[in-house]
């Protein structure tokens, strides 16, 4: 079984402390549902941004989130592709962290979704390599890091899984598990293409399944792409024969405290001013719930005529969804009769 090597310092501490700390003021701040939209969904788009703009895609933020907002943009089929992919791969998160155990045909299905449409080969697509490969420096040609050979993949992925879904993994920090996971899954490279985004999806996947970003507030791609060469460094400084962990994890620890502290200060600044929230806390919403705000959010208002196409509810059910938000207060509802809607409070 795959038994990760690595020690904590007092980096790994420290940073572990101050995530814990700024965590606990980021969940527990007074918010209005608007602004836990506005914040995910930035969130979300920093994520897609950064992470495929790791491997070379050239879209800036503003592309990304006009894709994402359905908009036609005049960038290269794949650029785009990829992108389109990655966005809803983070929608998908929920899905995926609910496959428990988590298992290689999940694995496969992670990178098919990241990757569809994208490879040279449709048959690269959701599937393990059968041929050997190297990552290389694109400017100098020189080779920075020989995988694995290809038929020893499958063994290292299944020992790689058993590991991550021991009781043994689920008793260390949702961080350093989530750190281990992405080094890991790269150091295999179990795809033809597609390792680096497909292992930061898994490990954002391995964070909400430890219910550490259930509101998926936190973008931790921004920090490796603000410094891309940090980011291959720290991943190339690993040494192969011991696989001493503890330099890459005292890296991973200080990008998620430093994503940490930015959502952290925009929290604080977004809910100092809220008085009507500040006896009861934040509204608890439901999955449901929170993509009905969105699609208000999205487009002014909601009826039940849509909640219903979203959800596949009968009237009543989506009568009784719109209700509990009214008296959460956090929707109104305006008009009658076949002008009725719904719009935030």
């Amino acid at each position: 079984m795959f038994q990760p090597n690595w020690h904590y310092t007092d980096k790994i501490v420290n940073n572990l402390t101050f995530i814990a700390e700024a965590r606990a003021v980021v969940l527990n701040a007074p918010l209005i549902p608007k602004w836990e939209v506005s914040l995910r969904r930035d969130a979300l788009l920093r994520s897609a941004h950064s992470s495929t703009a790791i491997e070379g895609n050239p879209l800036t933020i503003e592309e990304v989130s006009a894709l994402a907002a359905g908009r036609e943009v005049m960038v290269a089929r794949k650029d785009r592709q990829e992108v389109l992919n990655y966005i809803v791969a983070l929608d998908k998160v929920p899905e995926f962290a609910s496959m428990a155990p988590f298992k290689s045909k999940n694995l496969l299905a992670t990178h098919k979704q990241v990757t569809a449409k994208t490879l040279e080969k449709p048959a690269y697509e959701g599937a393990f390599r059968k041929i050997h490969v190297f990552v290389g420096n694109a400017a100098t040609g020189r080779v920075v890091f020989m995988p694995p050979q290809a038929k020893e993949v499958p063994k290292l992925v299944e020992a790689f899984l058993v590991w991550l879904n021991s009781p043994k993994a689920n008793e260390i920090d949702p961080v350093i598990e989530a750190g281990i996971a992405h080094y890991e899954l790269v150091r295999i490279h179990p795809f033809v293409d597609g390792n680096g985004r497909t292992a930061r999806v898994i490990a954002t996947i391995i964070l909400y399944q430890r219910g550490f970003d259930v509101k998926r507030f936190f973008a931790l791609d921004d920090y490796y792409d603000n410094d891309r060469p940090s980011y291959y460094a720290a991943l190339k400084a690993v040494d192969q024969k011991s696989l001493d962990l503890t330099g890459w994890l005292e890296y991973f620890t200080d990008g998620v405290a430093v994503s940490l502290k930015a959502v952290k200060e925009k929290v604080i600044g977004l809910s100092r001013d809220i008085k009507f929230l500040k006896d009861k806390g934040q509204v608890a919403l439901t999955e449901r719930q929170m993509r009905i705000v969105e699609q208000i959010v999205e487009n002014g208002q909601v009826t039940n005529r849509d909640v219903r196409a979203m959800f596949g509810l009968s009237d009543e059910g989506s009568r009784k969804e719109l209700s509990k938000l009214v008296k959460l207060g956090v929707l109104k509802s305006k008009g009658k009769g076949r002008s009725a809607h719904y719009v935030l409070v």
